[in-house]
């Protein structure tokens, strides 16, 4: 595998696990699995290939006396290096594994996306060849990807599958029980723990003066307070919490359904909306199985955990689940469906 051919596979690696870690943000049924089993194999191939790299190149640059390239590719060592033993220790660790108020995955997701610019940043200077290797000689055109490369990236991928079933196996052999999406599970039926996904703190609420405004598909809109929520008739929902920080909880939730306050479904979405600004859009069908929940594990909601009222949404990751409600809104999705979100998720 040439220089230029070991650089595209390194771009479409990192660019392929940016990706799938999107990706895996919002998989929250058993059939995304593969979405993250993928992400595995990519990073235990991305591991191998970075090896490789660093043999090659690091002894040139030096000798070479490129300084200035040496100490970018050094920043982009660094952080591929702890995106990677992140992912790793996570997987084989048998346990959550937490730095101060954060969990190594979160630290790892973050990593691996500011990973990203990093790569293009290294990559971009006098690389054009990562796009179209030149012509060995005139009236011939060099593949992109020869046979010998294809090989020798096969070879990588194959390192990369034993790496990630070497880290899956130590994650058994130390007790460790994770959920498809890699959470390790907390015991089932307790209060989950109050974290975001930026670590911010909850907003200011006052649980009196609290409403939530909820406009239909005709674009009537009328203000619920929380004891105007508990008289429509709340029930109980078993549901598992799965948090983008890398843990689970199956908990008892308590709340009003959401076909309840929308009882006839005739929209295809709604957006549900946050005190900071986060929003999510549900389908018609997921709004029939949504709960809009005051209280969990036999508790009232705590503020930071949501307080007066959050959304729960069987088979969607935490991501989803919008704590401290204030808007239901039909009219508006249905106009704008698709739409960018805000960037303050709950956990």
């Amino acid at each position: 595998m040439t220089n230029a051919t070991l650089d595209r596979v390194l771009a479409v690696l990192v660019l392929a696990l940016a990706a799938t870690g999107l990706l895996s943000l919002r998989a929250g049924i058993p059939a995304d699995g593969w979405v993250f089993v993928v992400h595995g194999l990519l990073g235990g191939t991305l591991a191998a290939a970075t090896v490789v790299k660093l043999r090659r190149s690091m002894p040139r640059a030096i000798h070479a006396r490129r300084w200035g390239r040496l100490a970018l590719a050094m920043v982009v060592t660094l952080a591929t290096c702890a995106a990677l033993v992140g992912g790793f220790a996570w997987v084989a660790s048998g346990r959550l594994l937490t730095v101060g108020s954060w969990t190594v995955l979160t630290l790892h997701a973050w990593v691996g996306l500011a990973l990203v610019p990093l790569v293009a940043i290294h990559l971009v200077p006098r690389r054009w060849r990562l796009l179209r290797p030149p012509a060995p000689g005139v009236g011939t055109r060099r593949p992109w990807l020869s046979r010998r490369s294809l090989l020798a990236a096969g070879g990588l991928a194959a390192v990369g599958a034993v790496a990630f079933g070497v880290a899956a196996a130590a994650d058994r052999l130390l007790g460790g029980v994770r959920r498809f999406t890699g959470s390790r599970w907390l015991p089932a039926g307790g209060i989950p723990p109050p974290t975001t996904f930026f670590g911010e703190g909850p907003p200011a609420v006052d649980l009196v003066a609290w409403r939530v405004a909820l406009t239909d598909a005709h674009g009537a809109s009328r203000q619920l307070s929380v004891p105007d929520l508990r008289s429509i008739g709340e029930v109980e929902l078993d549901a598992v919490l799965d948090c983008t920080s890398g843990w689970a909880i199956e908990s008892r939730w308590r709340g009003v359904p959401l076909s309840s306050l929308l009882a006839v479904p005739s929209y295809r979405h709604l957006r549900v909306t946050s005190a900071t600004g986060w929003s999510t859009v549900l389908t018609a069908d997921e709004a029939q199985r949504a709960l809009l929940a005051t209280g969990v594990g036999g508790s009232d909601l705590a503020v930071a955990n949501g307080a007066p009222c959050r959304l729960v949404v069987p088979d969607r990751r935490g991501v989803d689940w919008v704590k401290w409600v204030t808007a239901i809104d039909v009219a508006e999705v249905q106009a704008d469906v698709g739409s960018p979100v805000s960037t303050r998720p709950p956990s």
